[in-house]
């Protein structure tokens, strides 16, 4: 009888600690979209942005070209024009918004939209912080240069001024060369956020993932060789995951387009690819699910019409 009543004590008192433990998980929805002026490039209204995050039910969303293309807009140089979107469309969802508007390197029209209150920015606009019911998430959205872009390099496709590149080796060091300043303000960045209960890495980064331009995506015909692409594997190893690929391992089965819904993948003048990126990093992350979002099946995951960008979202659910 005592030992009965012993275990009875011992259990009765740890029941607060165990709710406490389950009390301090928390669940995201992230998403990363590239809204191509909000659909205004293409005369969409902003409902339509606003329709794709509603339809995620993203809590926390890092958006890229809130602006317009300007003119001249080609490789070389597209400066944005006119007003940014986010407030519009954080006024169309209820959240809070962030707009980036340095100009460096790692942005081009870049925003951040949120269902919780967003805190100070980071030195380079990169980042902000955001309180999630009183934990600590900073989150950070960046748009990298697409040019030289090395898809195309590779393939023979014309776009702006550079030459042709035929070895990984080549693609590496141009890519690294085209966005590696970039990378450099990130991390500047993130050393200056400090420590955090969770981050994130929300972009168009106009660079492939090593974990998709891989052996077997070759074999599979959606790749024309194996290149390990060094933007995402230099973020991963501060700690990041890539959270598509930590549902959908194996790029054959499950490329993830998200450039381009504007052309067929049979197209000779563009290739289709996975650029645009939700990575997480947390003590004890889950990534529960991932998917894309998009114009129509079996290219997105989540199925949203009239569709207003020339890329498609990436979201993702995650615990921590």
């Amino acid at each position: 009888m005592k030992r009965r009543l012993l275990l009875t004590a011992i259990l009765t008192a740890a029941l607060p600690w165990a709710a406490a433990a389950q009390a301090q998980q928390t669940e995201l929805t992230i998403m990363s979209f590239n809204i191509y002026g909000g659909g205004a490039n293409d005369s969409k209204p902003v409902d339509e942005t606003a329709a794709a995050i509603k339809a995620v039910g993203a809590d926390i969303i890092g958006v890229q070209e809130t602006r317009l293309e300007g003119d001249p807009c080609t490789a070389e140089i597209c400066p944005p024009k006119g007003e940014s979107v986010a407030a519009k469309l954080a006024a169309a969802l209820g959240y809070h918004y962030y707009d980036q508007t340095k100009v460096n390197d790692a942005l081009w029209a870049n925003a951040i939209l949120s269902r919780y209150p967003i805190g100070p920015a980071t030195p380079n606009d990169l980042g902000v912080s955001i309180d999630v019911n009183g934990r600590k998430v900073h989150v950070f959205n960046i748009h990298l240069d697409d040019s030289p872009y090395q898809p195309y390099q590779l393939l023979g496709i014309e776009y702006g001024p550079y030459p042709y590149l035929k070895t990984p080796e080549e693609a590496v060091k141009a890519a690294a060369d085209t966005r590696g300043p970039a990378l450099k303000l990130l991390f500047a960045d993130m050393d200056a956020a400090g420590p955090d209960d969770a981050a994130f890495v929300f972009g168009d980064f106009n660079e492939p993932s090593h974990r998709d331009w891989t052996d077997s995506a070759v074999k599979a015909g959606l790749q024309p060789l194996a290149v390990p692409y060094p933007t995402v594997m230099a973020i991963e190893e501060k700690g990041f995951v890539d959270t598509f690929r930590a549902i959908y391992p194996d790029p054959a089965t499950k490329p993830g387009f998200t450039w381009t819904p504007t052309s067929e993948p049979t197209a000779k003048d563009d290739h289709h690819d996975r650029i645009d990126f939700a990575l997480a990093r947390a003590p004890k992350l889950d990534v529960l699910s991932a998917g894309i979002v998009g114009e129509k099946a079996p290219e997105a995951d989540i199925v949203v019409t009239p569709w207003p960008s020339d890329h498609r979202a990436t979201m993702a659910k995650v615990r921590f």
